[in-house]
């Protein structure tokens, strides 16, 4: 089996503020370490199943946070932006046969992480018809139109809901719960132990995992700033709601991910 894994950090056990997620900050050295070891796990989890071929995206600002001296010998690591529209989960194609997403967060609009956001944190919210899409849902989508399951995820509580609302069938793993601009987390030790299990499980039932594919999608983004929807404006297809908020609507999700990667 080929499994791809998108990592991210706002999720992983402990990562609590935005200070804390940037190079350089007191707090990221750990946690850029937690990233790599939850992200080592859900790896070793595929490994149980019987993976022989892993690509791991480091999916965090720069895409170079994790220590590769630390992973299996099996696995290959994307560092830094393929510069696509399929941003968290460049490289992906049908010759996968599952994804799995590891540290993953609350989107942009909900209370359910301190962290919560989607893509960045210019917006308010983005909609995908008329429902709070996070970075989870728009990657597995993309995911989704080239035939790959999704079968995992760890995050937040919040997240983990919202993912089930989209497939019952995908395995999650809450590894931290917000709680206003606090994160009640699991030991790092025990995050990566459910990590390895659930990934495990949700790879050994794969075939039971599909997210639908909407016919027609329309994408909904409120901006922080108006002058971002002004810009946003100009993109071919682009509609302006208001002086914040503007939409995008196809049949095709290759088009969407296009417009998403200019105006968001």
């Amino acid at each position: 089996m080929k499994v791809y894994i998108s990592v991210d950090f706002e999720g992983i056990s402990g990562s609590t503020s935005w200070s804390s997620t940037n190079l350089g900050d007191i707090e990221y050295g750990a946690l850029a370490r937690e990233m790599t070891l939850e992200a080592v796990a859900a790896c070793q989890g595929a490994l149980d199943a019987g993976a022989k071929e892993i690509y791991v995206k480091d999916a965090h600002d720069s895409g170079r946070n994790m220590d590769l001296s630390l992973f299996q010998k099996e696995v290959k690591i994307i560092n830094d932006w393929t510069c696509t529209p399929y941003s968290m989960v460049g490289g992906l194609d049908s010759t996968f046969d599952a994804v799995m997403f590891v540290g993953y967060h609350s989107p942009a609009g909900s209370s359910g992480s301190p962290l919560s956001h989607t893509m960045n944190r210019g917006n308010n919210y983005v909609k995908f018809n008329g429902e709070l899409a996070s970075e989870f849902l728009i990657h597995a989508y993309i995911a989704a139109s080239m035939g790959v399951p999704v079968v995992f995820l760890s995050g937040d509580q919040a997240l983990t809901e919202h993912v089930h609302k989209y497939d019952p069938k995908i395995r999650t793993v809450a590894v931290k719960e917000g709680m206003g601009s606090a994160t009640i987390n699991v030991s790092p030790a025990k995050a990566q132990e459910m990590i390895r299990e659930g990934a495990k499980e949700g790879l050994l039932r794969k075939n039971s995992c599909h997210i639908s594919l909407p016919e027609i999608l329309t994408m909904e983004i409120n901006y922080k700033d108006h002058f971002r929807a002004s810009k946003a404006s100009w993109y071919p297809g682009v509609k302006k709601i208001d002086d914040y908020t503007v939409s995008y609507t196809s049949d095709s999700i290759d088009d969407v991910m296009a417009a998403r990667m200019f105006i968001l």
